[in-house]
């Protein structure tokens, strides 16, 4: 039997800035044949390099799948993206600046590509399957060695050319300024799961396994892990308050490695932002459901809306 367009098979690639995840995944939505291998750092050509390695990969998944032929493929990337033209207009991990992603990528898998960024997409999914649909006004926040998030207002995701969301950039009250001082940094030098771990070290001289090592010194009584979990939580309030404020947030959804503390961030992160904001509407704050998978489905479901799929 062949299958309709949107019934095909589609190929999916999340590049991150330490792995590709690449699978075929099928109408049903099943992931076949899932590979997670190293992302290719090259300083002459990086988007040449990445593209040659997802072809490879493509070509893995055909040999292993030969009834299930791909029809489209998404990839989605970090950094700044025009999803609409098909650019990478920048990674700062990664290397590039204004590749032509879409184009190139056609070319070497002979399938048309959707071409998207990976927290936007990673964020539509859980924002349609997750705990924030019924919201209309969502923020999601994906934090961890960074912070990137996505923005929905009115129901729809805004770009602005890919320049929406960088809320890791987003600048907030420095708390290494000193008693009465005014600077400022961005949020993600204060509130991502690097940036714990990474002021702690630079404190107490003291190396940890990342923020939950933070966290755990702090529930012994560690006066100094206490103060830098805390300042965190500030910070991603704060920013989170300005959301509100600005574009009138309903539901902040948390995800990313920082949300694995669960409650242990959720609750005091509640206290902080209600504290803050007074006659405004105050923000549900919700952990992200779908996982480290969100990403690579969200990948797929460009891909399908080329075949007339729902996205």
């Amino acid at each position: 039997m062949v299958l309709g367009a949107a019934e095909s098979a589609v190929l999916s690639f999340d590049v991150g800035g330490t792995d590709i995840k690449a699978g075929l995944v099928d109408a049903c939505g099943t992931v076949l044949g899932m590979r997670r291998v190293p992302t290719p750092l090259a300083a002459v050509r990086p988007g040449e390099a990445v593209l040659d390695r997802l072809a490879e990969l493509a070509a893995e998944l055909a040999s292993e799948f030969p009834d299930s032929p791909a029809r489209a493929a998404g990839i989605i990337v970090p950094g700044i993206v025009d999803s609409v033209a098909g650019v990478g207009i920048y990674s700062a991990n990664l290397g590039w600046r204004n590749f032509p992603f879409t184009a190139q990528a056609e070319k070497r898998l002979g399938v048309p590509v959707a071409f998207d960024h990976d927290v936007r997409s990673a964020a539509a999914v859980e924002h349609s399957f997750g705990g924030s649909k019924e919201f209309n006004d969502v923020v999601v926040m994906v934090v961890g060695t960074g912070i990137a998030a996505a923005v929905f207002s009115g129901g729809k995701a805004v770009t602005a050319g890919g320049f929406a969301g960088e809320l890791g950039h987003a600048q907030v009250p420095d708390p290494d300024a000193g008693p009465g001082a005014t600077a400022s940094t961005i949020l993600e030098a204060v509130g991502s799961a690097g940036a714990i771990a990474k002021r702690y070290h630079r404190a107490s001289g003291t190396s940890v396994n990342g923020a939950r090592d933070v966290l755990l010194k702090a529930k012994a009584g560690d006066a100094l892990a206490a103060r830098i979990w805390s300042e965190a939580v500030d910070a991603l309030a704060f920013t989170i308050c300005q959301c509100v404020n600005i574009i009138g947030t309903e539901a902040v959804v948390i995800g990313g490695g920082l949300a694995e503390a669960g409650e242990e961030l959720l609750e005091p992160l509640r206290q902080r932002v209600d504290g803050i904001l007074d006659f405004q509407r105050k923000p549900q704050l919700i952990r992200a459901q779908l996982g480290q998978d969100a990403g690579l489905l969200g990948a797929a479901l460009n891909a399908r809306a080329l075949l007339g799929g729902t996205r």
